[in-house]
C-alpha cells in the first residue's frame, strides 16, 4: 500500500470532561482551534487523551467526533493502543471504520513483552487493518523499549509506517533512519527535544504543548522543515519553559489547567490523574506568558 507521510506538528489532544462525562462541545471547539491555528494533524485518544480511563464506547466516540470535525482538513491519527493485542486490533479497526488516516499504537504497557512479542503484537495489528500504523515507543510509561532492530523488522511490514519516539535519545534517530529506510516516518513524542529530533532527520512531532500553543508549535515545525534553524531556535527558546511546565505534574493535568485558564475546557481529569497541583500553577502561568499564550 502507498505510505502516507506525516510531517509537521500533530496535536496529542486532551479529552475534556465535565461532571464525569466527555465534554463533546469543548472537544469540538478544541479541534477547531487547532485547525485554525495551522497544526498539521490531530491525535485523539493517545495517552494525553487519558485513553486508559475511557470506556470502549467513549474512546470510539472521541475518535469519530475528531474525524467528523476535522472533515479532512488535516489528517487524524487515532490512538489505538492497549496491552492486549486483541483490544488494540478492535480499536485500530474502529479507527479505520471511523475514517482516521492512521492509528497510533503504544507499546503494550505493564506486560513487558520480549522483542519477539512486540514484533508479533504490531504485526498482528498491521495484518488486521488497511490503514497505516504508527508505533509509539515510550519506555518511561510502557515499561518496555522497542529496540531499533525490532523497528527495522517492523519497517518491512506493509502497514507499519513509522514511529512516535518519546525516548529523547538523539542518537537513535540517525540509527533508525539508516536501519528502517527512507520511507520510515519519524515523529518525535517529546516536545523539549523535538528541535534535536528534527535536526537529526525527523519529520515532525506528536505534541502535548500544541494543545496550549498551537500556532507557535506549527510555526516551529514549519521552520524546521524549511531548514530555518535560527527561526526554529528562536521559537524553541520561547516554548521551552512551557514544554517543561506541562509535565511538572502528572500529564495531562497541567495541560488541562492551562486550557481552563484560557477558557477552553474544564480542568477535570479522571482518576488516577488528579487535578493540577496548586504549587505547579504559578510556574505554568509564567511559562504561558513567556510563550505568548497569555
Amino acid at each position: 500500500m502507498p505510505s502516507i507521510f506525516f510531517k509537521g506538528v500533530f496535536t496529542a489532544l486532551v479529552t475534556p470532561f465535565r461532571q464525569g462525562a466527555v465534554d463533546e462541545g469543548a472537544f469540538t471547539a478544541l479541534v477547531e482551534r487547532q485547525i485554525a491555528a495551522g497544526v498539521h494533524g490531530l491525535v485523539p485518544m493517545g495517552t494525553t487523551g487519558e485513553s486508559a480511563t475511557l470506556s470502549r464506547a467513549e474512546h470510539g466516540r472521541v475518535v469519530e467526533l475528531c474525524v467528523q470535525v476535522a472533515r479532512g482538513r488535516v489528517p487524524v491519527i487515532a490512538g489505538a493502543g492497549s496491552n492486549s493485542t486483541a483490544e488494540a486490533i478492535v480499536q485500530a479497526r474502529h479507527a479505520e471504520a471511523a475514517g482516521a488516516q492512521a492509528a497510533l499504537v503504544v507499546a503494550p504497557y505493564y506486560n513487558r513483552p520480549s522483542q519477539e512479542g512486540l514484533y508479533r503484537h504490531y504485526a498482528a495489528i498491521g495484518e488486521a487493518v488497511d490503514i497505516p500504523i504508527v508505533v509509539y515507543n515510550v519506555p518511561a510509561r510502557a515499561g518496555v523499549d522497542i529496540a531499533d532492530e525490532t523497528l527495522a523488522r517492523l519497517a518491512g511490514l506493509p502497514h507499519i509506517v513509522g514511529i512516535k519516539d518519546a525516548t529523547g535519545d538523539m542518537a537513535r534517530i540517525s540509527l533508525q533512519r539508516r536501519m528502517c529506510g527512507s520511507d520510515w516516518n519519524m515523529l518525535s513524542g517529546d516536545d523539549p527535544s523535538a528541535l534535536g529530533y528534527m535536526a537529526h532527520g525527523g519529520h515532525g512531532c506528536i505534541s502535548v504543548t500544541a494543545n496550549v500553543a498551537p500556532r507557535a508549535c506549527a510555526r516551529f515545525f514549519e521552520a524546521c522543515l524549511a531548514g530555518d534553524w535560527p527561526g526554529a531556535l528562536a521559537l524553541q527558546d520561547r516554548l521551552i519553559a512551557l514544554h517543561r511546565a506541562l509535565f511538572l505534574d502528572a500529564s495531562p493535568a497541567p495541560t488541562k489547567f492551562a486550557l481552563a485558564h484560557l477558557g477552553l475546557c474544564a480542568e477535570d481529569t479522571r482518576l488516577p490523574i488528579a487535578p493540577c497541583a496548586e504549587a505547579v500553577k504559578p510556574g505554568l502561568l509564567d511559562a504561558m506568558r513567556e510563550a505568548g499564550v497569555i
